[in-house]
């Protein structure tokens, strides 16, 4: 296997770790907003998580992008 190709792998790895790791986090704050303002619904964990979730997305899409531009 080319080492150029090996590299790709462990990009697209370590942006895989990154998306998990930045919605496991978002997830933690909003748990903990909970218990810091109580409310019926969960709602802080359902609200970050997701922030968490497009934050994550829009930086893989960027990378992936720059990654696809660098290969052009």
């Amino acid at each position: 296997m080319p080492k150029k190709q090996l590299n790709k792998y462990v990009r697209f790895s370590g942006i895989a770790m990154q998306m998990g790791l930045t919605i496991y986090l978002g997830s933690l704050l909003g748990k903990w907003l909970d218990t810091k303002f109580p409310n019926d619904s969960e709602m802080y964990t359902k609200i970050v998580t997701l922030l968490a979730v497009f934050g994550a997305m829009y930086s893989v899409i960027r990378q992936v992008s720059k990654l696809s531009n660098d290969n052009d």
